[in-house]
This record gives C-alpha cells, structure tokens and sequence, in this order.
C-alpha cells in the first residue's frame, strides 16, 4: 500500500495541530495555576504564557510547512 503525499501531508498536519494544541493547552493550565496561587504576579506569569504560547503555536506551524514540503 503507498500513501501519496497528501496522505502523507494530512497525517503531518494532524500531528502538528494535536502537539501545538496541547502545547497550548498545558501552558495555560500553568500559568492558570500560577496566577491562582500568586495573583500579585499576573503581569509576569501573562508575559510568560504569551511566550509559551507563541512557541508551541510555532512548532505546529513548522508542523505545517512541512507537511506541504512533504507533498513535493
């Protein structure tokens, strides 16, 4: 059985969506949690979380290009 490549490409794109969503999701637990615990820290902990954030969501853009370079 041979997969094309957009299978290929599809699967890849699924996998990066899962990993940044996730990414996401466990550093706003954190800082969630961390702001629950130290409310006088929200400016430091918000800083935080949006570069957290960023970087998971560039993992699952890379996830993204490369699953088009897949596809060539």
């Amino acid at each position: 059985m041979v997969i094309s490549g957009i299978g290929i490409a599809a699967i890849g794109f699924g996998l990066a969506a899962i990993g940044g969503g996730v990414g996401v999701g466990l550093t706003a637990f954190g800082a969630t949690t961390a702001i629950a615990r130290q409310p006088e820290m929200y400016s430091r902990i918000f800083t935080v979380f949006i570069m957290g954030a960023a970087m998971a969501e560039a993992l699952g853009l890379l996830g993204f290009v490369l699953a088009f370079v897949a596809m060539a």
